[in-house]
């Protein structure tokens, strides 16, 4: 099975990724993953942290001479602002004087929780843990999740499609998102142009009221064969472990598959997607009038493209901060200001990229095996051609 987790704090020295399980054999493209990392910091409305870092990819073990040898892959990701907080948090036992403590919860962040959780008098440590900072990790492994995807012809992308009240009609096809991902600058990483010059202005809007503003991104699985997933056990189902997969990234409060939201209002004759057949089309000739499933029924794919949205609270650090209380005085003051994001949609994509591809590389893996890429690859093309021949 594909196992992975992240270490590090927001502000300490660097975060560390692990990911084991991955065939071996598979080409690693460093300037892929590196390039990965590079998408996840742009975006208009980022904060000044993005000034600081650039994220690079430095592989530590389970790769060599350019390719998997089949044990644990771990990635170290260098965090260059460690030098602005080395004595407010050092390692060993430091001054305490020199601390940067956040003396007031921000409404909305883990903050308070985390704090009474782990009996911290303030929540410095819950930031530095709790914050998006994190999913850099997860960008990193989620781009060789990518690679060992791509071996198997299928493709993870993502795309903008809200930004506070701006919003992209009608679906966009994997012939116009494809290219966003090869841009050479960012804005809100939207295919449909005069939508993106709207929700530019709704980030512009929060901007000069000291506010921040939240959106809906889109992830695309391309290509993806039908029989991942499973409906036998409840946590094998592929629709609950990508819903899962995507609510766990940081500020996300809502994952839909498909036209889930709208089917809910909507008779069944206009939600499901009708059959047809012709030999020559797709992994099996079943053919599809409309994709409503979002390529998942019964939490197994049928076929069609994986589409999950993201729905992203705004970011919880405000410049016109709300209202909170002191953790040592218990007196009403503003909630705590730290350097933040405006709009973090663009890049909540990217990282929901990175976790839709390790479930989707989890699950081909379960179904396919495979102690070395030869291996994998004879066993999916052993099923595609019974796909062919069904």
């Amino acid at each position: 099975m594909l196992r992975y987790f992240t270490s590090g704090e927001s502000h300490g020295e660097a975060l560390v990724a692990f990911l084991s399980g991955l065939p071996a054999g598979l080409k690693v493209d460093q300037g892929f993953l590196d390039r990965e990392l590079w998408r996840r910091q742009q975006g208009y409305g980022r904060g000044g942290r993005m000034k600081i870092e650039t994220d690079k990819a430095h592989i530590l073990s389970g790769v060599r001479n350019g390719a998997t040898i089949g044990s644990p892959i771990s990635v170290l990701l260098e965090n260059k602002d460690w030098k602005n907080w080395q004595e407010a948090l050092p390692v060993a036992e430091g001054d305490p004087a020199k601390h940067k403590r956040v003396a007031s919860p921000r409404p909305g962040h883990a903050d308070l929780a985390g704090a009474l959780k782990y009996n911290f008098p303030e929540a410095r440590y819950v930031l530095e843990r709790a914050s998006a900072r994190e999913s850099a990790a997860r960008v990193a492994i989620g781009g060789l999740a990518k690679l060992f995807l791509r071996e198997l012809g299928m493709e993870v992308l993502s795309h903008v499609i809200a930004v506070g009240g701006a919003t992209v009609e009608n679906e966009i096809p994997w012939e116009r998102i494809r290219p966003l991902c090869e841009v050479s600058e960012v804005l809100l990483n939207c295919a449909d142009a005069a939508a993106e010059q709207r929700m530019k202005e709704e980030v512009d809007k929060v901007l000069k009221s000291g506010d921040s503003v939240g959106g809906i991104f889109e992830v695309v699985a391309h290509g993806v064969p039908p029989g991942l997933g499973t409906y036998a056990q409840w946590d094998e189902r592929l629709d609950g472990l990508l819903a899962g997969a995507v609510m766990s990234l940081q500020a996300v409060k809502a994952v839909e598959i498909g036209s889930g939201i709208s089917a809910a209002a909507s008779p069944g004759s206009a939600v499901h997607d009708e059959i047809g057949y012709a030999a020559a089309k797709g992994f099996s000739g079943f053919t599809r009038t409309r994709n409503n499933a979002g390529g998942i029924e019964g939490g197994v794919s049928n076929g069609e493209e994986i589409r999950v949205r993201g729905y992203l609270k705004p970011i919880s650090t405000l410049r016109r901060p709300l209202q909170s209380v002191d953790f040592s005085s218990r007196e009403t003051v503003k909630a705590a200001y730290e350097r933040s994001d405006v709009c973090v949609v663009p890049a909540a994509g990217v990282a929901g990229e990175a976790m839709v591809a390790l479930t989707l590389a989890r699950c081909a893996l379960e179904k396919f095996g495979g102690d070395s890429m030869l291996e994998t690859l004879r066993n999916f093309n052993g099923y595609l051609q019974q796909l062919k021949s069904y």
